[in-house]
């Protein structure tokens, strides 16, 4: 049995792959609320909560970019 080396931790993509997630996360919004315009109450609802999840994601993914800037400085 072979042991295998764990990936060295490289971060130096982190902070645009995160900002591609925040951007993406953003169309995301931007399209459910074109999406809700068409949608009935229940629909609507679930959109909203769902769109509550993505303001939270959005909040955590600019904490982690601001700690990843300070940690490649």
């Amino acid at each position: 049995m072979s042991k295998q080396k764990p990936n060295p931790d490289n971060r130096e993509d982190n902070v645009e792959r995160l900002q591609e997630a925040v951007q993406n996360t953003i169309e995301n919004i931007e399209a459910s609320h074109e999406t809700m315009s068409m949608s009935n109450e229940k629909d609507k609802a679930q959109i909203e909560r769902k769109n509550e999840k993505r303001e939270e994601s959005l909040e955590a993914m600019r904490q982690e970019i601001s700690d990843e800037a300070r940690h490649q400085e």
